[in-house]
């Protein structure tokens, strides 16, 4: 008798999951229990079913759900995302209760109600990897999605899932709150070099002005660290997602892709300090190195050179001869003036306005004052009046520039191997029109801090705009390798590159989830990009949107802020916005 053939088919798979079952459950089983039940009644069930999705099996804390079409299974993944927000924010005070939702799109072999394959595998896998409240899908799926649904995917790169044998490219989408959450990644899936997150510090003085002075060391180790070509260092803004939180240290490790995670404590008093700081390899849990430091408060440089040495020696760091020169902190030697550079630096890595930077300005003025001979501290201040060329706040554009290029030149010259100085004065040539120069800066600044995702990012926008849109993707994916949670405007870098190399579904979905973090910034960009690809509807209702919540847009006051090496290509991105509808003054 022949032996039947198992029955196949192409679906959609959607594997969601508790986050923290376990723990939620030895908390308040009852309590849990009921929550659950309410939870797959009111809210999971009917949505799926409102999708057209069919329930396979249910687990617990977890179940399984076919669909027909992959756009189904992702606007329904959304749906339950969306209202098990509400739920929780409708409890304040109650334990929230959150998923993780994984999709897929592949074959399938069907036995009766239940269903398997590798289909099925990959989603499971993907659901496990997933952000909080989040969904992750598939290439395969994000293929089918593109264009049709109401939220923006980010590329997660390439995943290593378990059990599955070839690498899974992933898209994440992190929910509607902010910052989103980057797929949890292993260590292995970054490159086989050591890899460390340095969480916030804590503020143990009971003053809050010694946030300052807390975030600023971790601020000096974060910079020192990204210098090294041999290691794998998280940015700042990625690891601050963490400050004022209690901490998992397995969890934050696992969600930023690191293996060794860096925490302590400061506290200081009139001009004594105490730090401590101990090393931990997440993989094991087990503590790698640990000290505590009573110094006085001038001594604080010391310190930190200290603290880089260790973690290099003990993650066992391959150093060169210049990287070794390089983990000696450089920005200043003044205790004055480097508490006004922390305090500078506060303001510097909030949102981008006027007033953020005036702040900032003032503070770092001050620092040089106390020491004119620092590089670091007049590549900042260099920075400042490069957005001020860009953004017209103070002065004409052509006095900020040339103030801008001043600063970075003075940078240079007191330490030309300053990847800050260069980067400045990247961004300073480009908007003087001398291309070659402003890449060359570019990539130095690179080669002096491989590690550094704000370098890449700047070397990024540098280079597109230069014209070398291919080269610039690369800094710009290692930008945000580097940036589990980067700032908005990483992806309006990294979108912008793509689109000019010509991938521009790629663009689409940076410039949408820009838009997502920053309401408004990335429309524009946008609207060129739908233009490209011939999507007029889409172009068209895209400006609207622009104009709903930027009234004062206008074609030729975006045209101001663009530098062009390939000015046929700018002409003809204005062309595309007049198109769509956006006034030209």
């Amino acid at each position: 008798m022949a032996e039947r053939r198992p029955q196949r088919r192409l679906a959609a798979i959607l594997a969601a999951d508790v986050v923290g079952y376990s723990r939620l459950i030895a908390a308040d089983e009852a309590g849990t229990l009921a929550a659950m039940r309410e939870i797959w009644d009111t809210r999971f069930n009917p949505t799926v079913a409102e999708y057209r999705g069919r329930i396979v099996k249910m687990m617990g804390d977890g179940v399984l759900v076919e669909f027909a079409s992959a756009v189904d299974a992702v606007e329904c993944a959304v749906a339950i995302q969306r209202t098990m927000a509400n739920r929780n924010s409708s409890q304040p005070g109650r334990e929230p209760i959150n998923l993780r939702i994984g999709v897929n799109l592949g074959d399938i072999v069907v036995d009766g109600e239940d269903i398997f394959g590798d289909g099925v595998n990959v989603a499971a896998r993907l659901e496990g990897r997933a952000p909080k409240a989040g969904v992750l899908v598939s290439d395969a799926v994000h293929a089918q999605i593109k264009g049709k649904i109401s939220v923006a995917f980010a590329d997660a790169g390439e995943l290593s899932l378990k059990n599955i044998e070839a690498p899974v490219r992933g898209w994440y989408w992190g929910g509607d709150g902010s910052p989103a959450q980057e797929p949890a990644k292993t260590p292995t899936e970054s490159a086989s070099i050591p890899s460390i997150a340095v969480l916030p510090f804590t503020n143990m003085s009971g003053d809050p002005e010694q946030d300052f002075f807390a975030d600023g060391l971790v601020d000096d180790i974060i910079t020192t660290l990204s210098k090294l070509a041999g290691l794998r260092v998280i940015a700042r803004t990625s690891s601050f997602v963490y400050k004022g939180h209690a901490i998992d240290i397995r969890e934050a490790a696992k969600r930023l892709g690191v293996q060794y995670v860096l925490e302590g404590s400061i506290r200081k008093s009139a001009n004594r300090i105490r730090i401590s700081a101990q090393l931990i390899d997440a993989t094991s849990g087990s503590h790698v190195w640990a000290e505590r430091y009573d110094r006085a408060t001038d001594d604080i440089f010391a310190v930190q050179d200290e603290i880089t040495l260790v973690l290099a020696t003990e993650m066992q760091v391959n150093l060169t001869d210049g990287e070794q020169a390089r983990l000696h902190y450089t920005t200043t030697s003044n205790i004055g003036a480097w508490t006004e550079w922390v305090k500078g630096l506060h303001y510097f890595r909030k949102a981008v306005t006027k007033e953020n930077m005036a702040t900032a300005l003032s503070c770092w003025q001050r620092a040089l004052a106390l020491d004119p001979n620092s590089a670091p501290l007049n590549a900042m201040v260099g920075f400042i009046h490069y957005l001020d060329a860009r953004f017209g706040w103070w002065d004409h554009r052509q006095t900020a520039t040339h103030k801008a290029l001043s600063y970075a030149d003075r940078a240079l010259g007191l330490d030309p191997d300053n990847p800050d100085a260069n980067t400045v004065s990247s961004c300073a040539l480009l908007l003087q029109a001398r291309y070659g120069e402003a890449a060359d800066h570019a990539r130095r600044a690179t080669q002096l801090a491989p590690g550094s995702a704000d370098v890449a990012t700047f070397a990024c926008f540098v280079l597109t705009f230069a014209g070398y849109p291919k080269e610039a993707v690369e800094h710009g994916e290692r930008a945000m390798s580097l940036s589990p949670h980067p700032p908005a405007f990483y992806f309006g870098h990294l979108g912008n590159a793509y689109r000019l190399a010509g991938r521009i579904e790629d663009a689409i979905a940076a410039f949408n989830a820009y838009n997502a973090r920053s309401p408004g910034f990335g429309l524009s960009d946008l609207v060129i990009a739908y233009q490209q690809i011939d999507r007029r509807d889409a172009a068209e209702e895209t400006a609207r949107q622009l104009l709903s919540v930027r009234r004062d847009f206008t074609v030729a006051s975006w045209a101001k802020t663009q530098f062009r090496a390939d000015t046929t290509r700018l002409e003809a991105d204005i062309a595309a916005l007049q198109a769509a509808g956006l006034p030209m003054s």
